[in-house]
């Protein structure tokens, strides 16, 4: 009951930070002052992506009447929310939703489903647990590992039983490549078999207040040291523009673990916690609502520089070679990791 009543007061105190929530009829121009109202006032990124919100809102309030059918207003919305050039914010209608890709799609894939399946990699014995593909490379002293949803459930008996089957093998690659993020809690969990110890990793803030700039104090965020499965060996984290959300969040904890490295291209950020909310006519809105940093209080939401950058060359892929695998291994051999 105590739990309960804290809850309470909290919600209430964060509540009170914020003015009275203003009501909107469901017409057009009151659905277009809503949405533009809740980017205003909760979204955290428009001061430092330097984003003039209220111009946004003359350009785009011209173009609303209410003639205008439900796709027709729903595209304009679309295009105004895509002014945030980000892609954890999305309008939900029944019959829509509206995306951001452009964070991956203007930039080279870097990644290729067919190579990593090929003979010189994964084959056709590799073994799958808990959404990772796993397989030894590299003529066995290399372990390889291809997972490509943080959605996926995995657990200490599927990590546990993976580093056994790799027990003889001199260095891991994990790749994300292409992983569009998931769940926060897999991010954490699979990091913290990398840690010795307990290591604060990146911060995060809170809105506490209708201005662009109120937010709370930076919070601390540990990624934990796992008591009982652990890899000490050398790890390699292969990366994309299409690293993205609780991929990005993985990304940045591991560049603080013992004896890792990030190899490939910039993870495509995604560094806001996402939260929702609803227009009148029903149309949810996802956007994000706390910034996120890693331990030097930098934004993670442009996305994270690799330690060693390389391309996926066309010249490599026409001979079914993956350069940026081919890369990590060249790296996790180099002397200084041992």
């Amino acid at each position: 009951m105590k739990k309960i009543i804290v809850i309470i007061l909290s919600a209430v105190i964060v509540t009170s930070c914020f003015e009275q929530a203003e009501v909107y009829k469901n017409t057009n121009q009151g659905n277009f002052d809503a949405l533009w109202k809740i980017i205003d006032t909760r979204y955290c990124y428009l001061e430092y992506k330097n984003i003039n919100w209220d111009s946004i809102y003359n350009v785009y309030s011209e173009q609303v009447n209410e003639n205008m059918d439900k796709y027709a207003l729903f595209d304009l919305f679309s295009k105004m929310l895509s002014e945030l050039r980000d892609g954890h914010v999305n309008l939900y209608s029944s019959f829509d939703i509206s995306r951001y890709p452009n964070f991956y799609s203007d930039y080279p894939a870097n990644f290729s489903s067919s190579l990593i399946v090929s003979e010189r990699y994964l084959g056709r014995n590799y073994r799958i647990a808990g959404g990772m593909y796993y397989r030894k490379i590299n003529n066995g002293s290399i372990a390889y590992i291809y997972f490509g949803d943080f959605s996926s459930s995995f657990g200490d008996g599927t990590l546990s039983n993976i580093f056994s089957q790799f027990a003889a093998c001199d260095a891991l690659i994990i790749d994300v490549r292409n992983n569009g993020g998931g769940l926060l809690s897999n991010a954490e969990l699979l990091a913290s078999y990398f840690f010795e110890n307990e290591t604060i990793t990146g911060y995060m803030q809170h809105k506490t207040g209708d201005g662009h700039n109120d937010f709370s104090k930076p919070v601390e965020i540990r990624t934990p040291a796992h008591k009982t499965v652990k890899w000490t060996k050398p790890v390699a984290i292969l990366t994309n523009r299409h690293s993205y959300s609780a991929t990005n969040d993985f990304v940045n904890r591991m560049r603080y673990a013992p004896k890792s490295v990030i190899v490939g291209d910039f993870t495509g950020g995604g560094g806001g916690l996402p939260f929702s909310s609803e227009i009148p006519n029903g149309w949810m809105l996802r956007f994000s609502a706390s910034p996120m940093f890693d331990a030097e209080m930098q934004h993670t939401e442009w996305g994270i520089a690799p330690d060693v950058p390389i391309l996926l060359l066309p010249n490599d892929e026409e001979r079914g070679i993956d350069t940026v695998i081919e890369k990590a291994i060249e790296v996790l051999q180099e002397s200084y990791f041992f």
